[in-house]
C-alpha cells in the first residue's frame, strides 16, 4: 500500500462510522414491515440478516448497538468495514467466500445455533454485484435460522462508481428501509440441492430492492 492509500485508509477507518451517523441523522426514515424483523428476533431461532454490499448504510445505522455479529471479509476494504461497525456496537467474525471462509462459517454456526442475530453481505467482498453466495443458504440450512432480507432506497440518492454502486443520498432526503419476509431453508438437504433455495433468497432480495426504489417513483 502506497503512502497516499495508507493515509486514505487510516482516515476512512477513523471517520466512516461518523459518516454513517451523520447520514442517519440528517434524513427522514420511513420503515416498512418492521414487524417481520421483530417477530424473527422474538422467535430466538437465529436470524441471518442479509443486505447488498452497496445498501448497507441505513441498515447499519438503524441496528447499531444491538449486539449483532457481522461477517466481514479479511480483504483490505473489510478491515475498514470491521473497524467502522465495531464503533457502532457490532461484533465481527472475519472471513468470506475467498479468504478465511471456513473459520468464519464455523463461528457463525455456533452463534446462530444459540439463537443469535448475525448479518452477511451475500454479494461481498468483491461481487458479483447482487449475487447471493451459497454459504448464506448453507448456514441457514445447518442451523435452522431464518434468512431475513433488508434494503433501503432514497428519493435523492447518490450511487457511487464502485463495483457495488454504494448508495448515499443528499442530506435531508426521504429514505425508506424495508424488511423482507423471513425465509426458512428445510433441514437435511444435500448441499448439491441447495441451488433453488439460493435463487429464492437472491430473488427475494432483488424484489425487495425494486420495491424500495419504486417507493419514490
Amino acid at each position: 500500500m502506497n503512502k497516499k492509500k495508507k493515509i486514505l485508509f487510516i482516515l476512512a477507518t477513523k471517520l466512516a462510522w461518523l459518516v454513517i451517523l451523520f447520514f442517519g441523522n440528517v434524513c427522514r426514515i420511513h420503515v416498512k414491515y418492521r414487524h417481520r424483523w421483530d417477530r424473527a428476533i422474538a422467535e430466538k431461532r437465529g436470524v441471518i440478516a442479509i443486505l447488498w454490499h452497496g445498501k448497507m448504510l441505513i441498515p447499519i445505522y438503524i441496528h447499531r448497538y444491538q449486539g449483532i455479529t457481522a461477517m466481514v471479509s479479511e480483504h483490505h476494504d473489510g478491515e475498514m468495514i470491521a473497524q467502522t461497525v465495531h464503533r457502532l456496537g457490532y461484533q465481527t467474525v472475519r472471513g468470506s467466500s475467498t479468504r478465511g471462509g471456513s473459520r468464519a462459517f464455523r463461528q457463525m454456526l455456533s452463534l446462530l445455533k444459540k439463537g443469535k442475530t448475525c448479518t452477511i453481505l451475500p454479494d461481498g467482498p468483491k461481487g458479483p454485484r447482487h449475487h447471493v453466495k451459497l454459504g448464506v443458504v448453507a448456514l441457514a440450512q445447518r442451523t435452522g435460522a431464518c434468512i431475513l432480507p433488508l434494503t433501503f432506497s432514497a428519493r435523492k440518492k447518490i450511487c457511487l462508481t464502485s463495483w457495488d454502486r454504494f448508495m448515499l443520498f443528499w442530506p435531508f432526503s426521504r429514505v425508506c428501509l424495508l424488511y423482507g419476509r423471513p425465509i426458512i431453508i428445510p433441514p437435511k438437504i444435500p448441499i448439491s440441492e441447495l441451488e433453488p433455495y439460493r435463487l429464492e433468497v437472491e430473488n427475494a432480495l432483488k424484489a425487495l430492492d425494486r420495491e424500495a426504489d419504486e417507493y419514490f417513483q
